[in-house]
């Protein structure tokens, strides 16, 4: 049976965080998102396009897993990620891949505060 449920596509994307405050300073002044304005209560929502990114204050024992979000891969396309991944070396960001040629351009993937891996990539020439 096949019925049409208007279904579109990924459109909100929340990683749940142990210190909302430590988290918005690490996407913020090392990755590079700006903040914008939110009525979620204890959220943070990144400037992201064309998805949104919120950082929420966990409502899940995040310390009751081995590893958060296992088996789920976050893309973030980035214009430079030679430049970010520089920034992010140099502050001392926990990198998981080190820069590299990847199917996708330049990629790389890190490790933020919480423990979520995050790739960082170029995205496929047009």
């Amino acid at each position: 049976m096949s019925e049409n449920t208007n279904v579109v596509g990924p459109d909100f994307l929340t990683l749940q965080v142990r210190d909302l405050e430590r988290s918005k300073r690490f996407y913020t002044e090392l990755v590079g998102f700006t903040t914008v304005p939110s009525k979620v209560p204890n959220a943070a929502v990144l400037g992201a396009e064309p998805i949104k990114i919120a950082l929420r204050q966990a409502t899940d024992d995040l310390d009751a897993v081995d590893e958060l979000a296992w088996g789920v891969v976050v893309w973030i396309k980035a214009q430079d990620p030679d430049k970010l991944a520089a920034r992010m070396q140099e502050a001392g960001g926990p990198m998981v891949k080190p820069l590299c040629d990847g199917s996708c351009g330049r990629e790389f993937i890190f490790q933020d505060p919480d423990g979520y891996r995050v790739t960082i990539y170029e995205g496929q020439p047009e």
